[in-house]
């Protein structure tokens, strides 16, 4: 039955499995990928594509680095094509750690004619697949938009059941898997959700919004159960010793008697320790032993007491000094740092006001939105690495 040419047997076979799918098969909506968008200009991360740019074709790739297309451009008109697949129930997998689903994934057929003169190409991977089929109109809240199933066109194949005895193909086989919300699916999940309140597809689909919430609440929990990293050493009390490891101002030829006598004195237990007697990873606080008081500021006072504390808020981190008698001499650092990661931004808009800005750098280079004006033009301190190594023409 094969022919260099396709004759009449394969046009005959050929509207035979189109009929097929125009009787059993399902409306499917595509949203036809485009293919990613150009960045122009200074943009670092475009997250809103926009059709009035000139994107790359389809089989372009937006960051060669990472191989992969995060801002992805589709087309403003759906199209509706035929498809079948089996129906098949969704199953958790305890089998593993956590839970999982099995039999997310589902294999559709295309007719491969009809789909190409639908949308110009065949169907290939990055096209989203709206099932409208799969609607819920039954949900518990009547407020909720009834929303189709969206997939994702991960794989595309010629199965060997789409030969017929021509020996040419008939059917395509798309590999699809739920669409989940990230940045390569935001001009999608940005539509209005037909709620009539201007909610998106992404207010519906969506878990981000309660999981932001979810982890709000752990970090507030955790903030409260561990303010501070590191080891907590200020319910401790510190009796000072020299450096024998005997109480100061004993000597190794008094006995236990004369030493016990000696701790009850009061002169010699509330001497300040002349040393942080609690080295190790983050123990430093700032804060005097035994609750001793102690002042703070950029300069150190006049005349000062012997074993008197001072702590110096010009240093990063602070520094508490303690006074011999002659100089002073450091005493430990405040290395503990608070556990979040609140910039100065965060607690100036209020959702977080109160809480100390841990000073990290996280918080002062990542997160940086600082702005430095250079030869009298504006510029962003934090740039991405394509921007920086960007050959700029000489003015």
């Amino acid at each position: 039955m094969y022919r260099p040419e396709k004759g009449l047997d394969f046009k005959f076979i050929d509207r035979t499995v189109n009929e097929r799918f125009q009787v059993g098969g399902v409306d499917c909506l595509i949203h036809k990928y485009l293919g990613p968008v150009a960045p122009q200009g200074d943009d670092i991360t475009p997250t809103t594509p926009d059709t009035s740019v000139n994107s790359v074709a389809e089989l372009g790739i937006q960051d060669v680095l990472f191989m992969e297309n995060r801002d992805r451009q589709y087309s403003p008109d759906v199209f509706v094509i035929r498809g079948i697949y089996q129906m098949q129930d969704l199953d958790f997998n305890l089998s593993q750690f956590g839970l999982f689903l099995n039999n997310d994934t589902i294999m559709m057929h295309f007719h491969l004619k009809s789909s190409v003169e639908a949308l110009s190409r065949k169907i290939m991977p990055g096209d989203v697949i709206e099932l409208p089929h799969l609607k819920d109109e039954y949900a518990l809240d009547d407020n909720i938009t009834a929303l189709k199933r969206f997939y994702v066109v991960q794989d595309v194949s010629r199965p060997t059941s789409g030969f017929s005895v021509t020996w040419y193909p008939h059917l395509l086989k798309a590999k699809c898997v739920p669409l989940v919300d990230s940045q390569e699916f935001n001009q999608i999940l940005d539509q209005d959700s037909g709620n009539g309140d201007g909610s998106t597809l992404k207010d519906l689909l969506s878990t981000y919004n309660q999981n932001i919430k979810i982890n709000d609440q752990i970090i507030e929990q955790a903030i409260a159960d561990s303010p501070s990293s590191g080891y907590e050493t200020r319910s401790f009390y510190v009796i000072p010793t020299a450096d024998s490891g005997l109480i100061s101002g004993a000597s190794s030829e008094y006995d236990d008697a004369s030493i016990e006598q000696m701790v009850a004195d009061a002169s010699i237990v509330l001497q300040t320790p002349d040393r942080n007697l609690y080295i190790g990873y983050l123990t430093g606080n700032s804060i005097p032993p035994n609750g001793a008081p102690f002042g703070s500021g950029i300069t150190f006072p006049t005349g000062p007491a012997q074993g008197s504390f001072f702590l110096r808020t010009d240093y990063s981190p602070n520094v508490l000094y303690r006074f011999d008698g002659k100089n002073w001499v450091m005493f430990e650092q405040d290395v503990r740092m608070t556990m979040n990661q609140f910039g100065a931004e965060n607690v100036a808009n209020g959702v977080f006001a109160g809480q100390q800005i841990r000073q990290t750098q996280k918080a002062g280079f990542i997160n940086n939105t600082n702005t430095s004006t250079i030869n009298g033009q504006t510029v962003i301190e934090r740039q991405s690495l394509h921007q920086i190594l960007r050959p700029r023409a000489d003015r």
